[in-house]
């Protein structure tokens, strides 16, 4: 491309972005007042709609599945890409999940009367317009919409260019669903560019962007984090444990185990690394290690771990700061609650960490002392989730400790602004 295209294409898109700013800002502000009732007849709408072009939305899923075969795309976005007929219909049902959530916005809390004679309390109110660049899964431009639209934002998507053809024929029901409900069309916006300078104009839109929550690879959200002039919402990665602790019951670790790893292994809430504690090591490893052989898991261990289990390759340092994404899990043996601690605190990415223990006083203690966004008893890993845990859907997971921590759903799409209801006070 000669110069004087590449800038007028980058023109063009500067001109794209600016509009596609300026129309979420208009709409974010008619979403402000939008009631529940006109809120949730916009979703059902979407609903309806996407059951009306199921056949087109999957055949556009086929397309880029086809177009990712042909690329190379690893077996992990693969499965991230795929929409399946089970798949398109837990689409919905997250939706329908988002349509039955109570409503926070003009939530007042706190009220109290002050000696002034003043009322003071706060109200839950939209963030305003919401960025989102992500990866993979088409999926999540309904996830994110739904909520975003439940919350009175206005969205801007920006999906990957594996999606591309999934995410624009999602957003045609969206828009349509919209319209019919007389909301703005432009209330969520999917960018029609596989443009790379799409995401940086984005990220730098702070006249017309409250937030950005970058949803993929390490390298996508580092770049995000660096570059970005709007606040940001993020995990980089999901490197979680699962402690086998010495009171553990081990039948009942073998089955949480193998669900935190091999449920589905591109995903941020997979197992990453096992640890285990000394005095059951030799009695609980093999019995594990063959659930994971039954299932193609490669394992690596340190030296103890590689004792016990003669098939295990040697990890390095690097394994434990590892998300593999893929059937690979790193295994060490520790000495002890404080060792597991120590090394999740010190390699972990504060996603989700899991305690298995009988014992009451080590779970506290671990629940207490493991700096995480999640940090669990006795389950999988694989329930650190928006569904999971009630939100009807996420737009992300936040491992950050300010705006919002772990699962972020309709409350962490929103913020409170102080209210005060007086009656003729002034201040003397």
């Amino acid at each position: 491309m000669n110069q004087a295209v590449h800038q007028a294409t980058t023109q063009t898109i500067e001109q794209m972005m600016m509009t596609l700013g300026q129309q979420a800002r208009a709409a974010s502000r008619i979403l402000a007042g939008a009631t529940t009732q006109s809120k949730n007849a916009a979703l059902q709408a979407i609903s309806q709609e996407l059951q009306n072009q199921q056949a087109d939305i999957l055949a556009a899923n086929a397309i880029d599945m086809q177009n990712g075969r042909a690329n190379n795309l690893d077996a992990a976005l693969l499965d991230r890409l795929e929409l399946t007929p089970a798949r398109f219909k837990g689409m919905l049902d997250g939706l329908h999940d988002v349509i039955a959530l109570v409503d926070p916005i003009g939530a007042i809390t706190d009220l109290t009367y002050r000696p002034s004679g003043i009322q003071l309390g706060k109200m839950r109110v939209p963030l305003g317009v919401v960025g989102m660049i992500y990866e993979s899964r088409p999926n999540v431009t309904l996830e994110a919409a739904s909520l975003a639209l439940k919350s009175g934002n206005a969205i801007i998507l920006r999906g990957g260019s594996e999606a591309f053809n999934s995410n624009q024929a999602i957003a045609k029901s969206i828009q349509a669903g919209l319209k019919i409900a007389n909301l703005p069309e432009s209330s969520v916006q999917v960018i029609n560019t596989a443009d790379r300078a799409a995401v940086g104009l984005l990220i730098t839109m702070s006249d017309y962007v409250d937030v950005i929550i970058p949803r993929g690879g390490k390298g996508l959200i580092e770049r995000v984090s660096r570059e970005a002039r709007v606040p940001v919402i993020k995990h980089l990665d999901g490197n979680c444990h699962v402690f086998v602790e010495r009171q553990a019951d081990l039948v009942k670790a073998l089955p949480i185990c193998l669900n935190s790893k091999t449920h589905r292994y591109g995903v941020c809430n997979a197992m990453e690394t096992l640890l285990v504690d000394a005095p059951v090591a030799a009695e609980f490893l093999p019995q594990i290690a063959a659930l994971y052989r039954e299932k193609g898991v490669e394992l690596r261990g340190d030296e103890t771990t590689r004792s016990i289990l003669s098939d295990a390759l040697p990890a390095t340092e690097q394994d434990w700061y590892e998300e593999y994404l893929a059937p690979i899990l790193a295994i060490k043996v520790v000495d002890g609650l404080d060792e597991a601690i120590a090394h999740i605190n010190k390699y972990g990415s504060h996603h989700t960490d899991v305690i298995l223990t009988e014992n009451y006083g080590k779970a506290r203690r671990f629940l207490n002392e493991v700096d995480s966004s999640s940090v669990m008893i006795n389950a999988s890993s694989r329930f650190a989730d928006g569904f999971e845990y009630g939100l009807g859907a996420e737009i992300g997971i936040s491992t950050d400790k300010i705006h919002a921590r772990g699962p972020v759903g309709l409350e962490g799409l929103t913020s409170q602004k102080w209210i005060v209801l007086g009656d003729g006070q002034i201040r003397v």
